[in-house]
């Protein structure tokens, strides 16, 4: 049973998620359809939304370096994932917003309201990937397993974080299960249950 200090602090941050636009963290791997889920869940509700990713590509683009060689310049140049996490950590902090990315919900930390991860088998996120970049699916497969591997590495040296990880997330959805909009409806759905409930009295 939590002490006092920790219901405290517990009913503090809730009344702040109450009383402020609410902030919708979705996560997951590459090949998930979290941008086309989060942009949907953006438009559907009139919130803002950023996309870590998208920051990330538009780096990439600046520096002339493919994601494959950026994501191998990143790993030992952590500023690039420290502009990143800052953005994405301000956008939190002014509410109302949906932040897409792999590990926005760790950075968001107690801002965001509810926090999703997608998931889908790796075989069915390669041939979305390769039918979204126009490849073959082993350059998809080789090139999403780099960019996976560099970033659990990344985030573990800087953060300590594990993007596998499911144990911080309020909802989990296998996006292979699942239509983009029926995605849309379950994040709705669990969202109005955390702004209608109210702290454990325990």
């Amino acid at each position: 049973m939590p002490t006092a200090p920790h219901k405290s602090l517990y009913k503090e941050r809730f009344c702040m998620k109450q009383l402020r636009k609410p902030v919708i963290a979705i996560c997951g791997p590459h090949g998930v359809g979290k941008t086309t889920v989060a942009k949907l869940v953006a438009k559907e509700l009139n919130l803002r939304y950023i996309s870590a990713g998208q920051i990330f590509r538009k780096m990439a683009e600046k520096n002339k370096m493919d994601l494959k060689q950026f994501s191998e310049y990143a790993e030992n140049n952590f500023v690039v994932d420290k502009h990143i996490d800052n953005i994405i950590l301000e956008e939190a902090k002014k509410g109302g917003v949906v932040l897409d990315g792999r590990i926005t919900a760790w950075i968001a930390k107690d801002y965001a309201t509810l926090k999703v991860l997608l998931v889908a088998p790796l075989d069915v996120r390669v041939k979305r990937i390769s039918q979204r970049d126009h490849v073959s699916f082993q350059k998809a497969l080789n090139d999403t397993k780099v960019r996976e591997d560099s970033e659990i590495k990344r985030y573990m040296q800087l953060y300590g974080i594990n993007p596998n990880d499911v144990t911080i997330f309020d909802l989990v959805i296998n996006t292979s299960n699942f239509s983009q909009h029926s995605c849309v409806k379950l994040i709705k759905l669990a969202l109005e249950e955390i702004m209608s409930s109210s702290p454990s009295a325990e």
